[in-house]
């Protein structure tokens, strides 16, 4: 009878080791701060100097949407894209989907600055993929819980 009896500090110990296994946990502390502090810093890019002009029809970037083609309610849609975005990137649970959706959104940047603008800023949204496909890489967790999340309510 002894020995089919535990302990309340196995019991206590052995959930939690088993519970999480070494390719299931997180990032470190300073992964999860750096990543954290790069998602402020991308979302305020994104949101200010980036999304900001094309939200109030600046000349600059009225300008350019012109020259792509697609006039302003491209610029006023890649703005908001931009801004939801940003947004998304700092709640946890959205983080990973923010930045591939943003990955994608500076895959089109790059394809633009190339065949539109003749290259001219093209290194840009080459940048910011990097560091979108960092947070992306880092949050990746996060992404299968919101797929997870989402299976789950359809």
């Amino acid at each position: 009878m002894s020995e089919a009896t535990t302990t309340p500090a196995q019991t206590a110990s052995a959930p939690a080791s088993a519970a999480v296994s070494p390719s299931q946990a997180g990032p470190s502390r300073r992964a999860d701060i750096t990543v954290r502090t790069l998602q402020i810093v991308l979302a305020l890019f994104l949101a200010v100097p980036s999304a900001g002009p094309k939200l109030v029809g600046h000349s600059t970037a009225a300008e350019s949407f012109d020259a792509i083609g697609f006039g302003d309610w491209f610029m006023y849609l890649t703005g908001v894209l931009e801004v939801a975005g940003a947004v998304a990137l700092l709640i946890p649970v959205l983080s990973g989907v923010s930045a591939i959706a943003l990955i994608g959104l500076m895959i089109g940047a790059f394809i633009t600055q190339l065949t539109v603008f003749d290259g001219e800023n093209a290194l840009t949204p080459v940048i910011f993929l990097v560091l979108l496909a960092v947070v992306a890489w880092v949050r990746r967790q996060k992404t299968a819980e919101f797929v997870a999340l989402v299976r789950r309510r359809i």
